[in-house]
């Protein structure tokens, strides 16, 4: 039988995910829930642009969703930051419902909100059900790619990852996110709210750390804008030359006074070249580079769905997906 899907929140990635368990033979969503009054009652097909109806219907209560649909797991699409996603974690596994997630601070809540993490796993051990935080960054690109990389190293000494991306190609909030169409005060001021960052980049840094059984003595986690030197046209947004068209970021854990894990990140409207990449030095030195890079949005719809049967077959309680077995493509026969 087809795993049974309930998707909470219906923005540019729930969207996707729901394209992306309606075309697989694996899974079936039996629910869906948007805070958007102008989502409520309206048909998922609709909402997520499948070119036909689903026969699920658009709801703004998840307790309810859940009474009446019975579902297995749900993929959580709210927010980025644990603490504001939080009541949404806890009502599911109040339910006893498994979660997959992209809040980027839950893919590695241990390190920096370690209380709230243990208040998650035992929670999810209460309920009998795993839940898990992933995405392409954090979850996969930046963290447990180069993880999995040093397996065939006898000897790493640092690593250093690369994330360089058009931001083009992405979704409108994740080019506001970035900065995008700012002047460099505005920029200065959000980045000081927390209201424009990359969310993530010290909890790859420490589940790195703690995967190779390195002891960090900090972690830093730096912002600055990037400006644009001519007017940059995008399909979606558009910036003036001199103003902010994105951001350039870097994570950094410090172990013997060195910086030995450097993760740096950017992502701005016209970037010439988009890559991934990774260089591991010890021995072997490694290097790798994707060289059209992981496009953000639809890796991060595709990981959430592929994780599902991992999380499933998975023990109760918070895990990462250093704790999981390796995902693949989950298509279903």
């Amino acid at each position: 039988m087809p795993t049974r899907v309930m998707i909470v929140g219906l923005g540019p990635i729930g969207a996707g995910v729901a394209r992306l368990l309606a075309a697989r033979k694996a899974f079936k969503v039996v629910a869906a829930v948007d805070r958007d009054a102008a989502k409520a009652g309206k048909d998922l097909g609709e909402v997520a642009d499948l070119g036909r109806k689903a026969g699920v219907r658009i709801g703004d209560d998840a307790d309810a969703a859940i009474r009446k649909a019975k579902p297995e797991v749900a993929v959580l699409c709210t927010g980025s930051s644990l603490r504001e996603v939080w009541p949404q974690i806890e009502m599911l596994l109040k339910r006893r419902v498994a979660i997959v997630s992209t809040t980027e601070e839950l893919a590695y809540p241990w390190f920096s909100q370690r209380p709230l993490a243990r208040r998650i796993d035992a929670a999810a051990r209460k309920a009998g059900v795993a839940v898990v935080g992933t995405g392409v960054n954090p979850g996969f690109a930046m963290d447990t790619l180069p993880i999995a990389l040093t397996a065939i190293c006898e000897r790493v000494d640092a690593i250093r990852v690369e994330r360089v991306q058009d931001a083009r190609i992405r979704r409108l909030p994740f080019q506001r996110k970035i900065g995008a169409g700012l002047s460099e005060a505005e920029f200065a001021e959000r980045v000081k709210a927390g209201r424009v960052r990359h969310v993530g980049l010290t909890e790859s840094v420490a589940m790195i750390a703690d995967a190779l059984g390195w002891k960090l003595e900090r972690v830093t986690d730096e912002i600055q804008p990037k400006l644009a030197r001519t007017r940059v046209e995008g399909r979606l947004l558009s910036v003036d030359a001199g103003r902010v068209c994105g951001i350039v970021q870097e994570g950094v854990g410090y172990r013997d006074g060195r910086p030995t894990i450097v993760l740096h990140m950017e992502a701005y409207l016209g970037a010439p070249e988009t890559y991934d990449a990774i260089t591991i030095e010890g021995s072997p030195r490694l290097q790798l580079k994707a060289e059209t890079g992981f496009h953000g949005d639809v890796a991060t719809a595709a990981i959430a769905v592929n994780t599902i049967p991992s999380l499933l077959a998975a023990g109760p309680g918070l895990h990462t997906m250093r704790s999981l077995a390796l995902p693949s493509f989950a298509g279903g026969r």
